[in-house]
C-alpha cells in the first residue's frame, strides 16, 4: 500500500493506493507534500472495477451514512461529511474522472467554490478563464496564450468568497501539463468562447452570465441544497467578475480585446 499527501486548492488530501499502477499515476499528477498536516479528505483507491468508459452518466444514491456515485468504469463511496472516500476504478481515465467528480462534490459541500469546465491562464498577475462547450476552443485558447502561465486546460479550480474570487493551479488536466505555480490569483474575467472569422468581445448581463456558466460546472447534485449552493456561489461570482462572449479567431490576436 502506498500513500501521498497533496494539496488541492486550500485542502490537504491523502491519497492511498493499493496497487503500483495507481500509485504511479498519482505520483505523475499530484505533488507529494512532506511534513505533518491534518487531512481534509482521505481517499483510498483500488482498481479492477467495472468496464471501460461508456458514457458520462453517473448514478447517485444517498443513504443514512454514505453517498455513492457510480459510473460504468468507477464507483465512489464517500461519507456524508466528506472526510473519507473509497474509489474503485477501471483505469487511469476512470480515476481522473472519479477524482474530478469527488473533488467537485467536496468543494460544493463545503461552500468553498466550483470546478468550471474551462481553461485558465494568468495574465498580468490575474486569471482569465476560457469556457465553452466541447469543441469551442478551450484547449486552443490555452495553447495560444503561451507563454502565459497555465492554471488549467479542462477543469478550473475557483474559490468563491465574499472577499474575492481566486483561481488555483488545477491538477485535473486533459492535454497540457501543470506548471510549478503555487498559491492563487484573482479572477479578472470569464470568456465564453465562440469561434469566429473575426475577434469581438461582448459583456453579458449578470443573469445571462449565470446561465452561461451554470451548465459548465462539474457537479453531480444529490439534493436541492447542493443546487442552491451552486446557484449562490455562481451569483457571487458573476456579481464580482465580468463575463463575456468572446468571438475569436484561431490565433492569439484575441488577447488584444482582453484588458
Amino acid at each position: 500500500m502506498n500513500q501521498i499527501q497533496t494539496k488541492i486548492g486550500d485542502h490537504y488530501i491523502k491519497l492511498i493506493s493499493e496497487t503500483e499502477i495507481i500509485h504511479t499515476y498519482i505520483n505523475s499528477r499530484f505533488k507529494n507534500i512532506e511534513g505533518y498536516f491534518k487531512e481534509d479528505l482521505t481517499i483510498q483507491i483500488t482498481d479492477g472495477y467495472g468496464v471501460p468508459f461508456r458514457d458520462y452518466n453517473v448514478e447517485i444514491d444517498r443513504s443514512a451514512n454514505v453517498i455513492t456515485y457510480q459510473r460504468a468504469d468507477y464507483l465512489i463511496e464517500v461519507d456524508l461529511e466528506f472526510n473519507s472516500a473509497k474509489l474503485s476504478v477501471f483505469d487511469d481515465l476512470a480515476l481522473k474522472h472519479a477524482l474530478t467528480n469527488l473533488y467537485s462534490a467536496f468543494v460544493v459541500h463545503h461552500n468553498w467554490g466550483l470546478l468550471i469546465h474551462s481553461s485558465c491562464v494568468i495574465d498580468n498577475g490575474s486569471a482569465q478563464i476560457f469556457a465553452g462547450y466541447s469543441g469551442a476552443g478551450k484547449s486552443t485558447a490555452a495553447k495560444l496564450s503561451y507563454p502565459r502561465t497555465l492554471l488549467s486546460d479542462e477543469a478550473t479550480l475557483v474559490k468563491i468568497a465574499s472577499d474575492g474570487i481566486k483561481v488555483f493551479n488545477s491538477p485535473f488536466r486533459s492535454e497540457l501539463e501543470a506548471g510549478e505555480f503555487d498559491g492563487n490569483v484573482d479572477l479578472k474575467g470569464v470568456q465564453i468562447l465562440l469561434q469566429s472569422l473575426s475577434n469581438n468581445r461582448i459583456k453579458l448581463a449578470k443573469s445571462d452570465a449565470l446561465l452561461q456558466i451554470m451548465d459548465k460546472i462539474f457537479f453531480w447534485p444529490t439534493d436541492q441544497r447542493e443546487i442552491n449552493t451552486i446557484v449562490r456561489l455562481l451569483t457571487v461570482l458573476v456579481n464580482k467578475v465580468p463575463v463575456y462572449h468572446l468571438h475569436f479567431q484561431k490565433n492569439n490576436t484575441f488577447w488584444e480585446l482582453i484588458k
